[in-house]
């Protein structure tokens, strides 16, 4: 199980410094958000910062734009990290892609399966220098001349990772991607009987294929710190759960009339009652809450067998010792059972 720092979305003139500190502190990986800025921004500028670590846009919204446009940054960050970037990309919602970004919705998995076919035919005419013929539903390629055409990548082209929530874009992960990136809004019981099952019938073997998990943790190393994380995280689940979108997982777990109320507290943008709607049992599937080595033990216990990536998801102001703490426990827990 590889260990990644947790996403970066908020200030853009410390990504550099926070990706050298990923780096120096032995994460296995770095990643950007598209929410304040641009996660290709952020990238680029973590190249330049670090030598080894794995760098990731976690997500970068791929209706947002056209294939061509996300060929191109892919295959630019890949030769600025030589080699050390993933393209993840996600599908976002009606809402944002029409009414924020402007762009048509419709259809997402088939539409995102042929947006990843069609950036992968990209890549394969500039390797190879062959003509570029694509023609899909949704997305159409059929030019490229040698002005707008960079050649092969040195370093091979990105892997592509797709965020996926419902079985239909599970089965698109499991399909076209050569990973998932889990939402943080996920339990065990939906991975282990939802996400898992999608990704094998479509794909088979799951060989060789890279399953992130995000965690969203209570950390604290004492009860005060662990309460004023918990807020965080209870208003965290709130608002993930007012989604339609990610209405599946509580579904699962008998919740659907509590997505219901969270969806029309959200419309009242009540925020701070919707996280009161956050009971234990709630918080428990979906976070992992204690002291750092209690967290550690809990994520193994979770996810050891399945996650090849996990990161800690604290909407909250956490402190770095607690984090740092967790890490080392994690790594230190990862080779107790075989020791």
């Amino acid at each position: 199980m590889l260990i990644d720092s947790g996403t970066v979305a908020g200030d853009l003139a410390a990504v550099e410094k926070a990706a050298a500190a990923a780096e120096r502190d032995g994460y296995d990986g770095f990643s950007a958000s598209e929410t304040s800025h641009d996660p290709f921004v952020s990238l680029a500028l973590a190249a330049r910062a670090t030598t080894t670590i794995t760098l990731r846009s976690e997500i970068a919204v791929a209706f947002a734009r056209n294939p061509m446009s996300m060929a191109v940054l892919a295959n630019d960050l890949q030769l600025a990290s030589a080699g050390r970037f993933q393209l993840g990309l996600g599908s976002q919602v009606r809402a944002h892609i029409e009414r924020r970004f402007s762009m048509p919705w419709g259809h997402p998995a088939p539409r995102m399966e042929e947006f990843i076919a069609a950036i992968r035919a990209i890549w394969a005419a500039w390797a190879t220098g062959g003509k570029l013929i694509f023609r899909g539903t949704f997305y159409q390629h059929t030019l490229m001349t040698d002005f707008f055409n960079p050649g092969p990548n040195p370093h091979g082209n990105p892997v592509i990772m797709l965020a996926a929530v419902g079985s239909g874009m599970t089965a698109v992960a499991g399909r076209v991607a050569d990973g998932m990136l889990c939402h943080g809004f996920t339990t065990e019981q939906y991975v282990r009987e939802r996400t898992i099952p999608a990704l094998r019938a479509a794909r088979g073997s799951l060989d060789g294929f890279t399953l992130c998990q995000p965690v969203l943790a209570v950390i604290g190393s004492d009860p005060q710190a662990r309460a004023a994380a918990e807020v965080g995280v209870r208003r965290q689940i709130a608002f993930y759960g007012s989604t339609p979108a990610y209405r599946p997982v509580l579904d699962l777990h008998g919740w659907g009339e509590l997505g219901e109320r969270l969806n029309l507290l959200s419309r009242r943008q009540e925020w701070i009652q919707m996280g009161d709607l956050i009971t234990d049992d709630v918080l428990d599937a979906f976070a992992v809450s204690g002291t750092p080595t209690e967290v550690a033990a809990a994520i193994w216990q979770r996810f050891g067998d399945i996650a090849t990536r996990v990161s800690f998801y604290t909407p909250y102001a956490a402190a770095p010792a607690d984090i740092a703490a967790t890490t080392a426990a994690l790594r230190t827990h990862q080779v107790a059972p075989t020791a």
